[in-house]
């Protein structure tokens, strides 16, 4: 509360400051107190606070759940929230983050051999590409094939760049969750909770490529020759259907069942959705984003 506190003191003052001598101040030293009364206000943060005539939560058929509001990290709904649960596709997130921090975006990458299972984007072996069109391939159509390739280019080893994945979740306090494979393929050493993924979420979406990508709906990219192009369409069927969604990232197997992680932005608060193991993951989605904005609104103290 001090913090606050001492903002809205300081911008009393200013305010005061302003009024009596804006007479006297040349215009430079207007902007300058302008300015100042500007920071002075972006140090108020919002906290959603629970509406008087709350209703309850939908029912939701998702074995786990956990709504956050971005900025502060509160918790605004979970159902099992640390329920260790298969990844599925989620898990590109990670894969991602790693890959950007080994490789740059333009580097390129003559594609080996990888495993055409499930979600591809349409690498063949011998193709030349950058990392970037990858990702693209990899967060758009949660290409299974872009996810190989970049963990065996992105890194002195393909077991390596595993490893480098379960260090970053430790280091994002994701105590637990564990990777076996860039992909998400179902393996009882794969895990994590809807806690965990959104602190995932949350840190992805600050690097501004991934955010750039996870709420596109549709692209197409091309090999470096500019000779082959890869069509991608998200898997993110809310896209484009439910206002102020921005991604993130969906994941489904036959263990996981469907998984969906969104980032809804209105009126300038923002919440994560990391919702597991659900029957129609993209109906409870809607159903918690509108649920959430519907019951809390957003106050500074």
């Amino acid at each position: 509360m001090i913090r606050p506190i001492i903002a809205g003191i300081t911008l009393a003052l200013l305010i005061t400051t302003l009024v009596i001598s804006k007479t006297n101040l040349t215009y430079l030293e207007f902007f300058k107190v302008r300015a100042k009364v500007q920071s002075a206000k972006s140090l108020t943060v919002l906290y959603p606070i629970a509406k008087e005539s709350q209703t309850d939560p939908p029912e939701i058929s998702a074995r786990s759940a956990t709504v956050i509001d971005l900025k502060t990290g509160t918790t605004l709904f979970e159902k099992n929230p640390k329920l260790k649960h298969l990844p599925a596709s989620t898990t590109k997130l990670m894969t991602a983050l790693i890959s950007l921090e080994k490789c740059t975006q333009e580097t390129v990458i003559t594609v080996g051999d990888f495993p055409k299972i499930g979600n591809l984007m349409g690498l063949e072996v011998g193709d030349q590409i950058t990392v970037i069109n990858l990702i693209y391939g990899l967060l758009i159509k949660s290409g299974n094939d872009a996810a190989y390739v970049l963990a065996n280019s992105c890194s002195s080893s393909y077991q390596d760049f595993i490893t480098q994945m379960n260090e970053k979740a430790k280091s994002l306090e994701m105590l637990e969750t564990h990777f076996v494979n860039p992909a998400g393929f179902d393996n009882e050493f794969q895990f994590s909770t809807a806690q965990d993924l959104t602190k995932l979420a949350k840190v992805a979406i600050t690097n501004p490529l991934i955010s750039k990508i996870v709420a596109t709906k549709s692209t197409v990219v091309t090999d470096v020759s500019g000779n082959k192009a890869y069509y991608l369409e998200n898997v993110n069927e809310l896209l484009g259907e439910i206002p102020g969604l921005e991604g993130v990232k969906t994941g489904q197997t036959n263990g996981s069942l469907e998984i969906l992680i969104t980032k809804t932005t209105r009126d300038g608060n923002s919440i994560i959705i990391a919702l597991l193991g659900s029957k129609d993951r993209f109906e409870e989605s809607k159903q918690l984003i509108e649920w959430t904005f519907g019951n809390y609104r957003w106050v500074g103290t």
